[in-house]
């Protein structure tokens, strides 16, 4: 047995998941912890990462350290993605997390990421076409699936911190900013080719701008559900989430149901992904899932490792 600790730094928040790998192949988590570490935050022009938020990160791999470091026969994947893929200042960041936690991350590629997000998700739920998108805070990543296959994955630099820093949209929102945002966004997904034939399939989240659409969702319907994983909405109910959001400014958001108020400032420029391939998808059906790039990983090392038993 092997428990295989995957430590993914993310955009905006710093997650840690402890799996227990059986000698079969089959797993279970045993544990997770969440740092809300924002590691993109300040950077969207320069590129740059900021010295208040790499200090955030690294005293969150420090508390990691010492949880995983309990655990018997531990196994460490440390992974990395936009914020770090972006930074140009992304060696000296490497080396300093190296030199002060011992912690060697890999930055994944866009298309790394992608990909394990569709190792994922398809191990999870049982759908043949599809398209995939997670949002983090500083890209987002979608894949589109054709009989449980991905016949196209792309990454681009957009998500809930860069979008909401750039276009102002993490107050009460200005028309002129909002309409400059969706503009920016729209243009971004007509230079996608294949996106064309993502129209007439259901859209299957990740990223956790949308699990807060999932909570919010929830929590006006008063509905109590340990797990968001498979839970779904059509676009009529992501638009009137989307409108009501934009109605209230930052305080107001920040005592709506189901959503965290460390998230309240970046939530629109999260949603605005969605709310762009919604208008122009006909199938309308969004699907929640909460196996995205860990749990990619996690079949990754499986397949790896437990091909001939």
């Amino acid at each position: 047995m092997t428990n295989l600790a995957i430590v993914d730094l993310g955009s905006n928040s710093a997650r840690m998941a402890i799996n227990e790998i059986l000698p079969d192949g089959r797993f279970r988590e045993i544990r997770r912890v969440k740092e809300n570490s924002r590691l993109s935050e300040g950077m969207s022009r320069e590129k740059i990462l900021k010295e208040p938020a790499i200090r955030r990160t690294i005293k969150a791999l420090h508390r990691f350290k010492r949880i995983y470091q309990d655990y018997p026969d531990i196994e460490v994947r440390a992974i990395t993605t936009a914020a770090v893929r972006q930074a140009r200042n992304r060696q000296e960041f490497l080396s300093r997390v190296k030199k002060e936690t011992g912690i060697e991350l890999q930055v994944l590629s866009g298309n790394k990421e992608a990909y394990y997000d569709y190792l994922g998700v398809i191990r999870t739920l049982k759908l043949n076409h599809c398209l995939i998108l997670d949002v983090g805070g500083a890209s987002s990543e979608m894949i589109l699936v054709e009989h449980r296959r991905a016949t196209h994955l792309i990454s681009i630099p957009i998500g809930a911190v860069n979008l909401s820093e750039q276009f102002h949209l993490g107050g009460y929102v200005q028309a002129r900013d909002l309409f400059r945002a969706e503009v920016a966004v729209n243009e971004r997904f007509r230079k996608i080719p294949w996106l064309r034939y993502a129209s007439r399939v259901p859209i299957v989240l990740l990223g956790g701008a949308n699990r807060t659409l999932a909570r919010m969702s929830m929590a006006h319907r008063h509905q109590r559900m340990r797990s968001i994983h498979g839970y779904r909405l059509n676009a009529r109910v992501v638009f009137a989430t989307y409108r009501e959001l934009l109605s209230r400014n930052l305080h107001q958001r920040k005592h709506m149901p189901g959503l965290e108020p460390d998230r309240a400032d970046i939530i629109l420029g999260g949603m605005l992904p969605l709310v762009a391939l919604l208008m122009r998808n006909r199938d309308g059906r969004v699907i929640f899932s909460e196996s995205g790039v860990r749990d990619g990983i996690i079949t990754e090392y499986i397949q790896l490792n437990h091909h001939d038993k």
